[in-house]
């Protein structure tokens, strides 16, 4: 694909004319998709698709386009020249952009990460052997992950990465089940047996009685993964630096200084860390690591073109809505399998969902428990608890109630396959909070 991209993208660099210029970016992948329903295989497919977006500039003027692209050398070469000649015809008729901004140089970059990936026949195999007996219900998607980057001023980025996810549910019955992700570069049959069986043990403790808590205030340790949907919220508004200079951020007290989160909390970009590009798609390279959040105070936002266009700010490499790529959650000292001791007695919360702002000037986030959530005694889960909304602060969640984070942060993939893959990462803890608010 590689090659086949930067010929593409020279071939419609020499068919530009006079002042014009030429942004073009690439996103492909060959993906094994297989399906699972009660612990066989409901839909296999293999998906190889490869898109451009060409980017015509004249002046403060500029006009997109994305095509399929079918591989095959001339009549993508023909589509590619058609649509220049339709972007030039429309050009003209648009408005000029005040906040066009874009890499002028000719720089260049080129990561090319080989994993160790199943096929899907191993994959298969390995997933119905270690869910043998139970009620498992999901998706695997495994394979190479491509971006890159051309532009008539001479630059070319190419990055390509091997991912899988398997994201998965065991089922019990009704609403319970236990939910459960893996994801990374390098498939181990021996890790997926692990992961597989610590799903099954909550799974049995599924088929005791549940319990229904009374509204109000509880101990609370949060799982990685309940943890994540809290960071995911940060990529609506919460650490862009257009929001945070026009006042809408729902961290706005924490870039204003009013108040703070706690001393425990670090959040890094780590773009050297994640599976997306190191550069944007108007041709800047994010630099390795760009710190958030630091002990509890703010540090830095995500800054896209635009945004350091119109605010006469310095660019950090981030995409037209400033979210999170590749996030990192420095460690705590919890070790994780002392979560449930140290816990002692509240409520132990797998995963967190359906996740929106009922306070975003306040930080304020209302949700679901969901999936396996369980009540905890003396360091034993005693009982599953059914679906809880809470509705709570990040400044309480993440600030004076947050008591500890665990000590090895788990890496996780966006599990987003709409139109392509998505390569979101992130890599964060656990969380123990002396209180957790729950409404209803």
């Amino acid at each position: 694909m590689k090659e086949h991209f930067f010929a593409l993208a020279d071939h419609a660099c020499a068919a530009l004319r006079g002042s014009e210029v030429l942004l073009v970016n690439f996103a492909g992948e060959q993906t094994d998709f297989v399906r699972f329903n009660q612990a066989r295989v409901r839909q296999p497919l293999t998906v190889r698709q490869a898109m451009i977006t060409l980017s015509l500039i004249d002046g403060a003027r500029r006009d997109n386009v994305t095509l399929t692209l079918s591989g095959a050398t001339a009549q993508d070469q023909a589509a590619v020249v058609a649509s220049l000649a339709a972007l030039r015809r429309d050009l003209p008729s648009l408005p000029e952009d005040p906040y066009l901004l874009y890499a002028d140089d000719a720089a260049q970059s080129s990561r090319e990460t080989v994993g160790r990936l199943p096929s899907a026949a191993a994959a298969i195999d390995d997933v119905t052997q270690a869910a043998r007996g139970a009620d498992l219900v999901g998706v695997l998607a495994s394979g190479p992950i491509y971006r890159g980057f051309a532009s008539s001023r001479g630059a070319r980025h190419w990055h390509a990465v091997d991912a899988f996810l398997l994201d998965w549910s065991l089922y019990h019955a009704t609403d319970k089940a236990v939910k459960a992700a893996w994801a990374g570069s390098q498939w181990d049959g021996a890790e997926l047996q692990r992961r597989m069986e610590s799903a099954r043990a909550q799974l049995a403790l599924l088929a005791r009685p549940p319990r229904t808590l009374a509204p109000g205030e509880v101990r609370a340790y949060l799982a990685p993964a309940a943890v994540d949907e809290l960071m995911a919220m940060l990529s609506w508004g919460g650490v862009s630096g257009k929001a945070q200079r026009t006042k809408q951020s729902c961290l706005q007290k924490l870039a204003d200084g009013e108040a703070a989160l706690s001393p425990l909390v670090t959040l890094r970009e780590e773009a050297a860390a994640g599976l997306a590009p190191v550069f944007d798609e108007s041709g800047f390279t994010r630099p390795a690591a760009i710190t958030l959040i630091d002990a509890g105070k703010h540090a830095g936002s995500m800054v896209s073109p635009r945004t350091a266009k119109e605010f006469s700010i310095e660019a950090n490499g981030a995409d037209d809505d400033e979210g999170l790529q590749s996030l990192a959650m420095a460690p705590g000292t919890l070790r994780e399998d002392a979560a449930a001791a140290a816990l002692d007695t509240g409520l132990w919360i797998g995963n967190l969902h359906y996740l929106n702002f009922s306070d975003r000037a306040s930080g304020r986030i209302t949700g679901l428990t969901r999936f396996a959530t369980f009540w905890v005694e003396r360091g034993e889960p005693v009982a599953p608890v059914n679906v809880m909304r809470f509705d709570d602060s990040l400044y309480r969640m993440l600030g004076h109630h947050l008591e500890a984070l665990t000590d090895a942060p788990e890496w996780m993939l966006n599990s987003g396959t709409y139109g392509q893959r998505s390569v979101q990462t992130s890599r964060v803890t656990g969380a123990l909070l002396s209180r957790f608010a729950l409404t209803l």
